[in-house]
């Protein structure tokens, strides 16, 4: 049994290397196994990420290239893995192969005895997760999703720009799919210390700006695809964020993928709401009550993320 906190990366794409990176540069950890299906692209992480150790702050311990046995005794197993997003593709195309890919990686980490956090971020992930959850039969507590942390820090950085203040001051949140139709909670968002109805009623924002925020944030990543091929800055600085309030034990609230057992309406579904995140995975799923608007939102992004994990059956069952 090694000494300090250990994360297991499944997956070395851009995604799964951008959180390490982060993740080192924050000092989150002391060992890192990386795994993926083409070794030398594992190995070549290895290196290169390992290059940065003398100049990092809080420098890790070890960082290695690893198999699904090294998930034993991991604190947390993040996995990336899955073919990317094309240009001009949802994040729902690519269903099928990559639940596929997820049902064996789910087999392999359960195989390993791993009892820890495991963190998903492989597209679709609202389907996904479902997937991992599903054949491998953990706790659902213990398997969360990325879901909307990105969505949501991309609205409080568009919302802070349209009203001139920074995205720190901003409390706004998307919630429902990563994706298309995730909901934004405009009855919930505060910009320092005012609603967001206050805005409106002041003139400063007004009623279409914020569905147009709302439809950039839900959208971006479109737009990032088509300009750089893929996006994954962003969403390594999230990862880390969640992981590192796990292994603090920090209770942070995120907006993660969690499963719902009748909250919001909603049971037997994963999706992003807010959670209470610490060493227990999802300690607590906080419950807004919302417009009726709101929760009709949710409801269509619970019955199409239903029908496309019904779609996706056939590929893992």
């Amino acid at each position: 049994m090694i000494s300090g906190r250990k994360i297991v990366l499944i997956g070395c794409g851009a995604v799964g290397t951008s959180f390490v990176y982060s993740a080192i540069n924050q000092g989150i950890a002391q060992h890192y196994v990386l795994i993926d299906v083409n070794e030398d692209v594992a190995e070549g992480n290895v290196i290169d990420l390992s290059d940065s150790h003398s100049v990092l702050p809080k420098p890790f311990s070890s960082m290695k290239v690893g198999n699904y046995q090294d998930c034993s005794d991991a604190d947390v197993v993040v996995i990336t893995a899955g073919r990317p997003q094309k240009t001009g593709e949802s994040r729902l195309d690519m269903i099928k192969d990559n639940a596929k890919i997820m049902k064996e990686i789910g087999l392999q980490v359960k195989g390993s005895g791993f009892s820890g956090i495991t963190l998903i971020a492989s597209n679709p992930v609202d389907i996904l997760i479902m997937v991992y959850q599903k054949v491998t039969g953990f706790e659902p507590n213990k398997v969360i999703s990325s879901g909307t942390t990105l969505d949501s820090s991309r609205l409080r950085k568009l919302l802070g720009e349209k009203l001139g203040v920074a995205p720190k001051s901003v409390k706004a949140y998307l919630l429902g799919e990563h994706g298309d139709s995730s909901v934004a909670i405009w009855s919930r968002s505060v910009v320092m210390g005012k609603t967001i109805d206050e805005y409106v009623e002041e003139g400063k924002i007004s009623r279409a700006e914020l569905e147009s925020v709302r439809d950039e944030a839900a959208n971006l990543a479109y737009e990032i695809i088509e300009l750089k091929r893929a996006t994954y800055y962003g969403i390594g600085a999230c990862l880390t964020r969640i992981v590192d309030s796990i292994l603090e034990d920090s209770k942070l609230t995120l907006m993660v993928g969690a499963y719902l057992n009748g909250e919001y309406g909603q049971k037997g579904i994963y999706i992003s709401v807010p959670c209470v995140i610490g060493s227990q995975g999802i300690e607590q799923v906080i419950e807004w009550k919302l417009e009726p608007s709101e929760l009709e939102g949710i409801q269509k992004s619970c019955d199409k993320l239903r029908q496309f994990y019904n779609d996706a059956k056939s590929a893992f069952e």
